[in-house]
């Protein structure tokens, strides 16, 4: 394979909703550039994408697929993402080492939420986008309308660069604004017949070539003087200014395909090598340190690994990008991450499961390789005397979370081994070991995705797992004042143990003054503080120690022991045996015994007194609250509120984005466990949503009552 420099190479990310065609334009993508010599087709399960059994079994893609296509001298690097949103781990891997996205749309239904979730990432990143109009020949597409609602959500920024004669069964032709040219096609597509616009045609064509041509001037001073002086611009110079409007983002270009039957591909391959940016067009990259990176073929060699795969009969599959220098076979590295050194005994160009081997790859270049010592996704290879880290690609927060075990229990630690190798593939599954619920967790983006999860675990690692509901991590605290005291005694022959611990228990809140005195019915105590130590709780909130023991009833040298006790009661709450959280607890007296007395007799004490007093003190029960934003068609947004509200759900805010309205609202995550299964279900998948945690706030007293009556039947039992 020819080596190319940075200069000649283009990566693409090639983005769309489920059952937009990307599988089938990313074979007819490679059938045209001489990749393949016949196109495979889905329901054979013979394509270059979605070759994995997981994906053959459903039907739908679950990874990224990586393939490269030789075009003109030109060399196109291009990621064909997953549409659902449950794989949404895999289209941001891919923005982020990608210069360009090829937003695919289908022509029945236009832009939809994963359209509309695409270019948000998009918009966050920076990223150039290319509208891409297909199915075409659908009975029900009406490009029409496809632009007007691109116009309406995008603005005057997005520009025809083609439109169809006819669109439905008999589609086979369309203008090209650039070239000012009738495309046709005959039944069998491939290669088009360049004629004349025809005179019905001619008015609307001239302007869409208006608009074409003074959007691509507005990018350039000397091409926007050209264009004043004469109101038109050559065929290069149009690519020069829609190049450039690309890499600023003031220009969205629309083209047109049928990729099923191969119309429209060639023409899109020929801009894609002509127009879209190089990699050492865009803006850099910055590492770690803030420092620029940029890609050029003369800088120390970084190499940044941004995706895993394992495959059968080979293992590990590292695929990464060269962000700076040169990358030769043989190359010994060293992992910045992980202070290894790495040889690259081989390297890859790759298209999906066919790997191609390279002598060299220059900067901005995508590969991969194989059998690799230590190196994890996310890792950076550096050259001697270089020190770049990349860190750049963030992802959403999870949105579906379930307990996972094995069916066999002996096989818990090779399922956790799987589960930590499948992680490595997509960073969007995260697997907890919860201390505090006492639960293995899997939290991931949908139903789907944990779906996927469950069907790999089962028939390649061949582990039978069930997934069940996980607990909730509610907390505990009190809301009035109350004081108890607990005196350990205990004899047994020799030393006793003797312990009595008199405290008090409060709400806390964060700035709230130091107590002076208390008034239990007609008792008062009074407070003199001795010593005070704030503990930050590592499940969030504080708990206040207070020393206030006066005449030495009891030894200074016991306080830890209390305060052992006390914390360790912390840990498992009275009502519900979740963690407790804002209390201040004043120790203001006691009694010890100057033999019998230890740190255990206290610790037990402390424990005690603090149990009763919490019981006193009105506790209530916390629970985890959630920001939820829902990104729902307008049509659907009754539906939508209503099951919110059925959810206990809040909602604080709603406006318009880009055609479609965006919930806001505040819902306890008890109530979001099969929300993703539910808005799918509602909206016919044309929602979206993320969440966050927000809070813990008081449940309503009935659920409370409910809560301790379940935990008192779990007792029993």
């Amino acid at each position: 394979m020819k080596v190319y420099n940075s200069h000649d190479i283009k990566n693409i990310a090639l983005l769309g909703n489920d059952g937009s065609g990307k599988t089938t334009l990313t074979e007819t993508l490679l059938f045209h550039a001489g990749a393949i010599k016949r196109r495979g087709r889905i329901t054979m399960k013979n394509t270059v994408s979605d070759y994995f059994p997981v994906e053959q079994e459903y039907g739908y893609s679950v990874f990224s697929t990586a393939f490269h296509v030789e075009w003109k001298g030109k060399k196109l690097n291009i990621i064909d993402c997953p549409g659902s949103d449950d794989f949404v781990g895999s289209a941001i891997t891919a923005l982020n080492v990608t210069d360009t996205a090829v937003l695919l749309l289908n022509g029945n239904f236009g832009p939809e939420v994963g359209t509309q979730n695409h270019f948000r990432y998009t918009e966050k990143l920076g990223k150039p986008v290319i509208f891409l109009v297909n199915q075409l020949d659908s009975e029900n597409c009406d490009y029409d309308q496809v632009l007007d609602d691109l116009q309406t959500i995008y603005g005057s920024k997005v520009v025809p660069v083609q439109y169809p004669m006819e669109t439905g069964p008999n589609f086979n032709s369309i203008i090209d604004v650039i070239l000012m040219k009738k495309l046709t096609w005959g039944p069998d597509g491939g290669d088009y017949t360049v004629e004349d616009i025809p005179a019905s045609e001619f008015d609307k064509a001239e302007e869409m070539h208006k608009a074409l041509v003074e959007a691509a001037a507005e990018n350039d001073e000397n091409l926007m003087e050209k264009f004043f002086e004469t109101e038109h611009l050559t065929e290069d110079e149009m690519r020069e200014g829609i190049r450039k409007g690309m890499v600023t983002r003031s220009i969205f270009p629309v083209f047109c395909v049928c990729a099923g039957k191969d119309m429209g591909v060639g023409r899109l391959m020929e801009f894609l090598g002509n127009v879209v940016p190089f990699v050492d067009e865009m803006p850099k990259v910055h590492n770690t340190r803030g420092v620029e990176v940029p890609p050029v073929e003369d800088g120390p060699t970084s190499v940044y690994f941004f995706k895993t795969g394992v495959e059968p009969h080979i293992g590990e599959v590292q695929y990464f990008k060269v962000m700076s220098g040169i990358l030769h076979e043989g190359d010994e590295l060293t992992n910045a991450d992980r202070g290894s050194k790495e040889r690259m005994a081989q390297i890859f160009v790759c298209s999906g499961a066919q790997r191609e081997k390279v002598a060299q790859l220059s900067a901005g270049d995508i590969g991969c390789t194989v059998k690799l010592k230590d190196v994890r996704t996310g890792n950076t290879l550096n050259s001697k005397d270089c020190e770049n880290r990349f860190n750049f690609i963030k992802y959403p927060n999870a949105k579906y979370t379930r307990a996972i075990r094995a069916v066999n229990e002996g096989e818990t630690e090779k399922m956790m081994v799987a589960l930590t190798r499948m992680r490595q593939e997509d960073p969007t599954w995260v697997v907890e070991q919860s201390k505090e619920l006492r639960q293995i967790l899997v939290h991931g983006q949908g139903e789907f995705h944990l779906r996927t999860l469950k069907w790999r675990l089962e028939n390649i690692d061949k582990i039978q797992v069930e997934f069940y509901e996980q607990r909730i991590p509610y907390r505990e605290t009190i809301t009035r004042a109350a004081r108890a005291d607990y005196r350990h005694k205990k004899q047994s022959g020799g030393a006793g143990q003797f312990g009595e611990v008199h405290l008090i228990v409060e709400p806390y809140y964060d700035g709230m003054p130091d107590p002076t005195v208390f008034k239990f019915g007609n008792q008062e105590i009074r407070v003199n503080i001795k010593s005070k130590e704030e503990v930050d709780l590592e499940w969030g909130g504080k708990l206040v120690f207070i020393n206030s023991v006066v005449g030495g009833a009891i030894d200074t040298r016991f306080m830890p022991a209390i305060l052992k006790g006390v914390m360790s009661r912390m840990e498992q709450g009275p009502l519900t045996g979740s963690y407790a959280r804002d209390v201040r607890v004043i120790v203001y007296d006691g009694k010890m015994h100057p033999v019998d007395s230890n740190e255990l007799s206290f610790m037990l004490a402390g424990r005690n007194a603090f149990s009763q007093a919490f019981r006193e003190a009105a506790p209530k029960i916390l629970e985890p609250i959630y920001d939820v934003e829902v990104f729902v068609p307008s049509d659907k947004m009754g539906d939508v509120m209503s099951d919110l509200q059925g959810r206990r759900g809040m909602i604080v805010g709603m406006q318009s984005e880009n055609g479609y309205e965006k919930l806001t609202a505040k819902v306890p995550l008890k109530e979001m466990s099969t929300y993703s299964t539910a808005l799918s279900s509602l909206t016919g998948g044309r929602a979206s949503f993320i969440m966050k945690f927000a809070s813990f706030e008081l449940v309503p007293g009935e659920i409370q009552q409910k809560l301790v009556a379940e935990l008192a039947v779990k007792d029993e039992e």
